[in-house]
C-alpha cells in the first residue's frame, strides 16, 4: 500500500459507513463486481469514504477518490467494462453531472478564447508523454486493425484510409482541420504528394508539427478554424471534432463547406455516442477534455443538411479498444522514465492517466461508444462513391 492509502478508516465502521457499504454492494452486483473480491475486476477498498464521496459526487467522486488511492483493482480496464457494460453510471448521476449537462446545453464552451483551452489543458501537457505513449507516429486518435497487428501499423493504416477515402492525388491542397502534431499531413505530403495547411489550438503541437513537416509543403498554423477562408481540393479532421461541441456543429460544416471546391471530399473521425446527445462526464470534463462533447447522429445529420452528401458512414469502434490498450502498455512500459525525468508526474498523474486510459476503453468494448468516419461530398459524387475499406 501506498503513502495515498495512508487514510484507512479503522476496522469498526459506523452504522452510516455500514449502510452505504451495503448500498454500494448491492449495485455492484448488477455488474458482478464484489468489494474486496479475489478476481481481476473486483473492488479493493483503502478507505471506506469512497462509498459516501462516490454517492455524493458520482463519476467525479468515484475518480477523485482512484486518484487519492482510496480504491483499487488489479485490471482497471476489466472493472469498467463490468460497471459500464452495467450502465451502473447512470445511478450515480448527481448535481456535479447536472451542472455539466446544463453548461453544455445552455453555454457555448468551445468559442473564441474557450476553443483554446482544450490545447493548454490537454494537449500541452507535454509532447514527452505523448511521444513514449503514442509510439512511431504522433497520432492521437484511433487506429485501424483491420489488417493490423501493432499499433503503429494501425496508425499508419488509419492515415492511409483517410487519404484513399479523400482520394487524394499529386498537387492537391488540403486542410488538416485540428492537426495535432502534423502526422497526418506529413503522411498525405509524403505519400501521395500533396501540400497542405494544418491549423491546431495547441501551440506545443504546432511547434512540434512545424519541426515534423519541415522541407514539405506544409503550413502549420496557430489558429481556430472557424478563421480559415481559402479553398482546398480536400478537407478533414481527424479526433478534432469531440472538442467542437453541439452549438458549433454546423458551424464546423459550414466551414468545411466553404473551403472545400466543389468536386472536392471531406472526412470527418470522431467518436460518436449512441442515442441522444450524450451528457459531459464531469471528471472528465475536470481532469481530461475540459469543454468537449461527444456527439450523437441526431445532432450531426441535421447539422449537415443541405451542405454536404453523406457519401459513406463506417464505424470502426471496437477499433479503439485497441487502441487505447495499446497506449496503455506503452505508458505503463514508460512510467519509470516519465516520472524520473518530469516532477509533474506524480502518483496522482500516473493513477489519473490509467484511470482516463482504462475508462476509455471500457466504453468502447462495451459498445457505450462508437467511432465513425464520414465522407463527405457538396454535391454528390457523379455515379457515385466506391468506399475504400
Amino acid at each position: 500500500m501506498n503513502d495515498m492509502t495512508a487514510n484507512t478508516e479503522p476496522a469498526r465502521l459506523s452504522r452510516h459507513d455500514l449502510a452505504l457499504r451495503e448500498k454500494a454492494r448491492k449495485l455492484l452486483d448488477h455488474a458482478d463486481v464484489h468489494i474486496d473480491g479475489d478476481r481481476p475486476w473486483d473492488l479493493q477498498v483503502h478507505d471506506e469514504r469512497v462509498f459516501a464521496r462516490a454517492f455524493a459526487h458520482g463519476s467525479l467522486g468515484l475518480g477523485e477518490a482512484y486518484m487519492d488511492g482510496w480504491w483499487d483493482t488489479p485490471s482497471l480496464d476489466q472493472f469498467f467494462y463490468h460497471v459500464l457494460g452495467a450502465h451502473l453510471d447512470e445511478q450515480l448521476r448527481d448535481f456535479d453531472a447536472l451542472r455539466a449537462h446544463l453548461r453544455a446545453r445552455f453555454l457555448n464552451m468551445q468559442r473564441g478564447r474557450k476553443a483554446f483551452k482544450i490545447g493548454k489543458a490537454h494537449y500541452d501537457i507535454g509532447n514527452d508523454l505523448f511521444t513514449k505513449m503514442l509510439g512511431k507516429r504522433l497520432v492521437y486518435s484511433c487506429g485501424y486493425w483491420a489488417n493490423a497487428n501493432n499499433l503503429d501499423d494501425a496508425e499508419e493504416a488509419k492515415l492511409d484510409l483517410v487519404c484513399r477515402k479523400l482520394q487524394l492525388k499529386p498537387g492537391m491542397k488540403i486542410l488538416d482541420i485540428g492537426c495535432g502534431w502534423g502526422e497526418a499531413l506529413k503522411y498525405a505530403a509524403e505519400k501521395y504528394g500533396v501540400s497542405g495547411v494544418g491549423v491546431t489550438v495547441s501551440e506545443q503541437q504546432a511547434q512540434f508539427a512545424r519541426e515534423l513537416c519541415k522541407g514539405l509543403p506544409v503550413e502549420i498554423r496557430l489558429q481556430d478554424y472557424r478563421d480559415v477562408t481559402e479553398k482546398f481540393d480536400a478537407v478533414y479532421s481527424i479526433g478534432m471534432f469531440e472538442h467542437v461541441g453541439g452549438k458549433n456543429y454546423r458551424t464546423y460544416f459550414e466551414v468545411c463547406n466553404r473551403c472545400l471546391k466543389d468536386e472536392g471530399l471531406s472526412v470527418l473521425h470522431c467518436i460518436g455516442t449512441n442515442g441522444s446527445p450524450s451528457r459531459p462526464d464531469p471528471w472528465i470534463e475536470k481532469y481530461i477534455f475540459p469543454n468537449s462533447m461527444i456527439p450523437a447522429a441526431s445532432q450531426v445529420t441535421p447539422a449537415l443538411e443541405n451542405l454536404f452528401v453523406v457519401e459513406d458512414w463506417h464505424n470502426f469502434g471496437t477499433d479503439y479498444d485497441k487502441t487505447l490498450m495499446a497506449w496503455l502498455a506503452n505508458f505503463d512500459a514508460a512510467w519509470p522514465e516519465l516520472t524520473a525525468n518530469n516532477p509533474r508526474y506524480d502518483e496522482r498523474f500516473r493513477r489519473m492517466w490509467r484511470y482516463y486510459i482504462c475508462g476509455s476503453a471500457a466504453t468502447f468494448r462495451t459498445r457505450r461508444d462508437q467511432l465513425w468516419q464520414l465522407t463527405l461530398s457538396p454535391n454528390g459524387v457523379p455515379g457515385g462513391y466506391r468506399v475504400p475499406r
